[in-house]
Order: C-alpha cells, then sequence, then structure tokens
C-alpha cells in the first residue's frame, strides 16, 4: 500500500511537531507544509526535506494530499477545514475544534456528506497514563484535575478555558459514563482581556461531580487528575505520565491497611500516537477515538462554562439553560 500524502498547515509551536512527527510514523510521507509565515515555513520545511507553501489553496492544487493536520489559530480552524474537506481530504484539526458550535456542526455534516475521516486533536485521550487508566476505572463518583502553568503570551486569541480546560472537559466526559445535567463556573482576567484563571464544576445524571480548574498565570505548573472510586483513589501525573492507586484494605480485627500501587505500562509520546492513529483511521476508512463528535461536545460544554464566567450567570444552571 502506497504512504499516505500528508501535509500540516500552520507550523507554529505545535503544528512543526507535527510535521516532524509524520516523518517518523511508517505508512505516512510529509509532502509540504503551509504557513501565512514563509520565513517560517521554510525553516521548519527545509531540515525535514519537504516543500513550504504560503497558502492552502496552492499547495492542494500541487501536492493533492490525501490528508492534513490543520495547526491554525482557532479563529481559522472552520475557514481551512472546509477548504481542505470540499477538496475531499481527510482533516486532524487541533482543539479547540472551531471557534463556535455552530461551525463544528457544520465540519460535522460537511465530512459525513464528503464521508471524510475528521478528527479533533484532543491530545490528552492519547496520554499513555490516561488510555491505561481508562482501562480499569469503572464509576468514579468524582473526577478532580489541575491543569496551571506560568503566563505565556503565545496563546493570544482565546482565554483559558479553550486553551487548557478543554482537555479535561474532554477527558471527563470519556470516564463519566452519564448525562451531564449541570455546570457552574467562575473565572477572572488576570493578564490578558480573556480569562486566565477558571474553576468549572459539572454535574452527571448519575451523582458523579467533577471539579476542574485552570490557570494560565500560575508560577507552579501542574498537571494532575485525581480520580475517586467507592474503593480506590487514582492520582495521574499526565506529563511524567505516572499513575498511584490507593486503597484501604480492611483486615481482620478491623485494622486498615492503606495499600499504594504504581502500575507499570508502556510510555509513548502522546503526538505521535495521535498522529499514528490518524493515520491509521485514514488508511483503514474507520472513526477515530476522538471524532468531530467529540470535539462539538467538548467545546459546547466549554462554551457554556465561558458564559457563566462572562455574563456572570447564576452558579449551578442546568446544562439546557447554560447553552
Amino acid at each position: 500500500m502506497e504512504n499516505l500524502k500528508i501535509g500540516v498547515i500552520g507550523v507554529g509551536h505545535l503544528g512543526m511537531h507535527h510535521a516532524r512527527v509524520y516523518t517518523e510514523i511508517l505508512g505516512a510521507q510529509l509532502t509540504g507544509v503551509v504557513d501565512i509565515n514563509e520565513d517560517r515555513a521554510a525553516a521548519i520545511a527545509e531540515p525535514l526535506g519537504v516543500p513550504h507553501y504560503a497558502d492552502i489553496e496552492t499547495f492542494l492544487k500541487v501536492k493533492k494530499p490525501d490528508a492534513l493536520s490543520i495547526a491554525v489559530p482557532t479563529s481559522k480552524h472552520f475557514e481551512i477545514a472546509k477548504i481542505a474537506m470540499e477538496h475531499g481530504v481527510h482533516v486532524l484539526i487541533e482543539k479547540p475544534v472551531t471557534s463556535s458550535v455552530d461551525e463544528a456542526e457544520q465540519l460535522l455534516r460537511l465530512a459525513v456528506k464528503k464521508d471524510l475521516i475528521l478528527q479533533v486533536g484532543h491530545i490528552e485521550r492519547f496520554n499513555s497514563a490516561v488510555q491505561h487508566v481508562r482501562e480499569f476505572v469503572n464509576d468514579p463518583y468524582m473526577i478532580e484535575t489541575h491543569r496551571m502553568g506560568p503566563f505565556s503570551p503565545r496563546i493570544s486569541d482565546v482565554g483559558v478555558v479553550l486553551d487548557l480546560m478543554i482537555h479535561d472537559v474532554d477527558i471527563v466526559l470519556s470516564m463519566v459514563n452519564s448525562e451531564l445535567v449541570s455546570i457552574s463556573a467562575m473565572g477572572r482576567c488576570v493578564r490578558t482581556d480573556h480569562e486566565d484563571v477558571a474553576s468549572a464544576q459539572l454535574q452527571f445524571a448519575n451523582g458523579a461531580m467533577a471539579h476542574i480548574l485552570v490557570s494560565r498565570v500560575s508560577e507552579k505548573r501542574i498537571r494532575q487528575m485525581e480520580i475517586m472510586e467507592a474503593e480506590r483513589y487514582i492520582t495521574l501525573n499526565y506529563e511524567t505520565q505516572d499513575i498511584s492507586v490507593q486503597r484501604c484494605v480492611r483486615q481482620v480485627g478491623g485494622n486498615v491497611v492503606e495499600v499504594m500501587e504504581h502500575p507499570v505500562f508502556a510510555k509513548m509520546e502522546p503526538l505521535k500516537l495521535e498522529l499514528q492513529h490518524f493515520v491509521q483511521c485514514v488508511r483503514e476508512g474507520k472513526q477515530p477515538m476522538v471524532g468531530i463528535k467529540d470535539g462539538k461536545r467538548a467545546l459546547e460544554i466549554c462554551v457554556a462554562v465561558l458564559r457563566q464566567i462572562h455574563e456572570e450567570k447564576k452558579p449551578g444552571v442546568s446544562l439546557a439553560d447554560a447553552i
């Protein structure tokens, strides 16, 4: 079978890694990169031995790729994805999938109409620790996540909810097998005109709860999730991909012994796993683990969170009212 011809649109901080990883994946051939900054495009393309372009239309006409990674600013996601898909090209689009839920719905319909793979880049789903935890987590009643770090001016078009919180919203939605019924959220601007700190509480129909705290103005960097089940407490570090499982064992006589387990599993680069999965889905014609419906759902929840933060809605409103 011939290699899949793939391009990368937008080779900034994240897109350049997409380009690099595609050169390492069997069955994939990086055929070029596109960026409106031609000097940047050249700087990324030349070491990889591929041509660079300043606009997507020229690239599509000249190279005729089978698939694309889109890593441009969020405000351009819909426009670029629509152009690519109308040319019959499969797409992996970085999160958040689009700027609005309506745009996400339009891309969903276009993917169905054109019979195209449309994967959304929720990279934490491909974190080895997250994938391992999903194998044994059964019925969490509480999930708490902390995703914080120092300020960086690199992300300027969206606030911390669409930049960071959306990762954890997607993870929580994938782990709790129940309908989301209410959202309570708050946040504030600190260094930008967008919210830089935010907190959201999610309540599910089965009684499960989630608390998601994010900040991009914290002097300490934390990427952690804690999962509470009836008989165990699980801690996951996204960055080190380490997991600890704590249980209390009641012995004969009433004594309680605390047991700490540290599962051993293979750890791999999440981006490489994500792009390998995308290539496999395109080659085999199967739906991705994180498709447009997942991306749209996570975006819907984050939009509801933003409405509460910026429109000062009363906390604890129902999901229907929030959206």
